[in-house]
């Protein structure tokens, strides 16, 4: 969700920009900052830019400036002479000398320019308000599906490493059984003295397998990866779904890590993680 918008138009005698950046979110979270020219329309040009916007940290600033060549902006200079003689009455306090060239220290100190109050804006400027801040949030919307693109290649490339290592697990599952089995007996028979009943051994044997059968936990991830592309070239805006898809998928991946017992299927398993936690960065950039 992060992407950048701008416009200007240009009307009468006046340049009207509107700049609009967007970051991750989980909703909208809009800060928007006007001149107060336009506060009078500022509940209208939010409520515009959120029905394109939809969803992100999103701080939008209008600024608006004159054009030509009368200038509104003058010294304040009651101001001025007020800071002149404050600066004045210090320096005899402290017993300094005063500054030789007062001009500069003088210019450096806030509010000496003064602005002409602004007429409130006519209606052909509100519209051309409004015009930009679409035209801007378009461009932020645009810039969004670009990154959306990319996002689609990255998601289908984790995607399909994923299942490409999750296809490798059954190399390793009649040899992770047989070890099991192996290793169950070789400590067994280290027991002296002891009177093993093997068919009861048989039984706690196939009983304690099952409990490691990963089969159902290969076939439900699975169904995710499916269901994490089906979603992703679905409808727009499943952001949230994908998110908690991804969720699903590594509950099934720490399973087959926890039931694994063996190193090879652990080390399919840590990079199915590495995926999986590049896919949960990125799905917050979805919508």
């Amino acid at each position: 969700m992060t992407g950048f918008g701008k416009s200007v138009v240009e009307i009468k005698n006046k340049k009207i920009t509107v700049e609009i950046k967007s970051l991750n979110s989980k909703q909208l979270d809009m800060s928007l900052h006007v001149p107060s020219l336009y506060r009078e329309v500022e509940l209208e040009l939010r409520n515009r830019l959120a029905r394109k916007i939809e969803r992100g940290k999103i701080e939008a600033v209008v600024s608006a400036e004159s054009i030509d060549n009368d200038s509104t902006t003058q010294f304040n200079l009651p101001l001025i002479k007020a800071y002149k003689q404050s600066l004045e009455d210090i320096a005899y306090s402290l017993g300094v000398a005063a500054p030789a060239d007062w001009l500069p220290l003088l210019m450096r100190l806030p509010d000496i320019m003064k602005a002409e109050p602004s007429a409130e804006a006519d209606k052909a400027e509100t519209e051309a308000l409004m015009s930009a801040a679409e035209a801007a949030a378009d461009a932020l919307v645009e810039y969004r599906r670009a990154e959306g693109r990319k996002l689609e290649e990255f998601f289908t490339l984790r995607i399909n490493r994923i299942e490409a290592l999750l296809a490798e697990v059954p190399r390793y599952e009649n040899e992770r059984v047989s070890k099991i089995r192996a290793r169950i007996e070789d400590n067994l028979s280290k027991l002296e003295q002891v009177e093993v009943d093997l068919g009861r051994l048989e039984q706690e044997m196939i009983y304690y397998i099952e409990k490691l059968d990963i089969n159902e936990e290969k076939q439900r991830l699975k169904q995710h990866l499916a269901y994490f592309m089906e979603t992703l070239n679905g409808e727009p805006g499943q952001g949230k779904k994908l998110g908690f898809i991804s969720q699903e998928m590594g509950r099934e991946i720490n399973t087959l890590g926890s039931k694994s017992n063996h190193a090879e299927l652990q080390r399919l398993v840590v990079k199915m993680k590495d995926e999986l936690e590049q896919i949960k960065e990125q799905v917050l950039n979805v919508l």
